[in-house]
């Protein structure tokens, strides 16, 4: 593994899940100065995201395991923020994460890791290819859990431009697959 200060960021990111995780585990109410440790946590992980990606392009750090890892950190992250606040009532509240957001992340998400791994599986390689319509989705559910983090009012709007990007994205990232399963059979 090419050892780019990219690739360094996207580890980075992945390492930071489990103490993004503890510390929503840890939170409560009468320590609340632990909800500010988690959203540093995960603020810090979404800046190694902007780094990594901006190293990869300016410097042509963009190696076939960065190209990997990368969606990969992402889809743990956004996977682990979405379930632990969700869960983690206390944290999030008030902006509770409702369900159909987390089934929609959390399925669409699967789907995407399954689909990745079945290509893989068949094709023996994979070539992943952020779409514009992915990054915006990436971008707003990383919105949506600093604002849960920040307590900021989340109006309904954000939750249905969440939804409805994850939704849209899925169903690329499920035609593109498709693709690529039709051009390897024949």
């Amino acid at each position: 593994m090419p050892l780019t200060f990219a690739n360094i960021m996207t580890v980075v990111r992945i390492l930071s899940v489990p103490f993004f995780i503890s510390s929503v585990v840890y939170y409560n109410p009468a320590e609340d100065y632990i909800r500010y440790i988690t959203l540093a946590i995960f603020a810090f992980a979404v800046f190694t995201d902007l780094i990594d990606g901006y190293f990869a392009r300016a410097y042509h750090e963009d190696t076939k395991i960065g190209a990997i890892l990368d969606p990969l950190a992402d889809k743990f992250l956004l996977m682990s923020a979405f379930i632990c606040l969700f869960v983690a009532k206390d944290i999030a509240a008030p902006n509770a994460i409702p369900l159909w957001i987390l089934l929609i992340v959390i399925s669409r998400d699967a789907i995407l890791l399954i689909g990745g791994g079945a290509i893989y599986l068949v094709c023996g390689s994979i070539d992943i290819v952020p779409t514009k319509v992915g990054k915006m989705t990436a971008f707003f559910q990383m919105i949506s859990i600093l604002a849960v983090l920040l307590r900021l009012p989340i109006f309904p709007a954000l939750w249905f431009i969440v939804g409805f990007l994850s939704l849209a994205s899925g169903i690329d990232y499920l035609m593109r697959g498709a693709k690529v399963f039709n051009d390897h059979d024949r």
